[in-house]
């Protein structure tokens, strides 16, 4: 990272503490950790990590430039799994962008982190492994052009309970 900055490369760096060879989900301690310094060096610090907001919490104070919680494990191609904790994170983390980052696997999911008010989405293997990969390129453009306009629309509450949509004023009774 130090030589690409010295090269005048670029001071972004995309960070990957990995705890678990398995499952490939974060080490959050060393990511703070990482994190920390890397900021300090001057690296715009992009960390990978859980949808955990006290997690994210400590990252942003540490000088992370984004929060990149995983939708579900690297390249599983699961979607999003734990959609309560990404609206959580996004209610509460205003101050620098929500990233969702890994376990993506179609448009649809792209879509829906776009609709939960997230910043971007960070895609590979979906794209990769995809057998035209080109459209499945255009796929995830649409989904998160739709899910991002969705976002700015302003989608409708849910409901409990069946509530009319048409007006029923001047309507006679049927026989």
């Amino acid at each position: 990272a130090r030589l690409a900055q010295e090269a005048g490369l670029s001071n972004w760096i995309k960070l990957e503490v990995i705890g678990d060879q398995k499952t490939l989900f974060p080490d959050n301690q060393g990511l703070l950790e990482a994190t920390r310094i890397l900021a300090k060096e001057g690296f715009v610090v992009l960390p990978y990590t859980t949808d955990d907001l006290v997690n994210a919490r400590r990252l942003i104070d540490a000088g992370a430039a984004a929060v990149m919680p995983l939708a579900a494990p690297i390249g599983s191609g699961l979607g999003i799994q734990n959609i309560t904790n990404l609206k959580i994170l996004r209610e509460a983390i205003t101050e620098v962008p929500l990233i969702v980052d890994a376990g993506v696997g179609t448009a649809s999911d792209a879509a829906v982190a776009m609709e939960l008010g997230y910043d971007a989405v960070l895609l590979n293997t979906a794209i990769a492994k995809a057998g035209d990969p080109a459209a499945m390129a255009r796929a995830f453009a649409l989904g998160v052009e739709s899910g991002r306009a969705a976002f700015l629309a302003g989608a409708m509450a849910p409901r409990d309970m069946a509530a009319p949509s048409t007006p029923v004023v001047g309507r006679g009774a049927l026989s």
